[in-house]
């Protein structure tokens, strides 16, 4: 389980009113419908606890993939993988580029996941919205236990009370 927080270009109110974060924007809207649309791509993942804030976005995902799909770690570092990876000009050989079907992204794992997330979210917003952006990254945390997992979703759940309360929000205002 991994608590992932997606925010905001420069944390800025996109996705909902800055005066009550209750009230989602248009694009707020789709921001929600797209998180729920992420195990119909994703037939692995489990969602929980999820909020759409002003400027961000929390929840719960569950990776729940057999063992028998994890592939063991190979020997050779990454940095090795990608100096002496490529021997051939033969693009079929070329998947995933340097480091070939080690990369990352041709994977099933939480950072395919909110690439898509974010990437598909931004298509449709910026069809009205063309300054619409998330910060480059995202924030993940794994879930360790029980005890952590039952205080995270309900700091998801309490997090647009906590909202008003948060003396930075007027620097997020525009």
């Amino acid at each position: 389980m991994y608590f992932v927080t997606i925010c905001t270009s420069g944390k800025r109110c996109y996705l909902g009113h800055y005066h009550n974060p209750e009230q989602l924007f248009p694009t707020g809207i789709l921001a929600r419908n797209y998180w729920l649309e992420i195990p119909n791509h994703f037939p692995f993942v489990k969602l929980d606890a999820f909020v759409i804030m002003p400027n961000h976005v929390h929840g719960i995902v569950i990776i729940d993939k057999p063992e028998s799909n994890v592939k063991p770690l190979q020997s050779r570092d990454a940095i090795n993988r990608v100096s002496t990876g490529l021997h051939t000009v033969n693009t079929a050989d070329r998947t995933g580029g340097a480091t070939r079907s080690h990369n990352p992204m041709l994977h099933d794992n939480l950072s395919r996941i909110i690439r898509w997330y974010k990437g598909r979210v931004t298509f449709e917003i910026r069809k009205t919205n063309p300054q619409f952006a998330w910060q480059s990254r995202f924030h993940d945390h794994i879930i360790r236990d029980r005890e952590e997992y039952h205080g995270t979703r309900q700091y998801i759940i309490d997090n647009p009370q906590q909202w008003m309360k948060d003396p930075l929000r007027e620097a997020f205002k525009s």
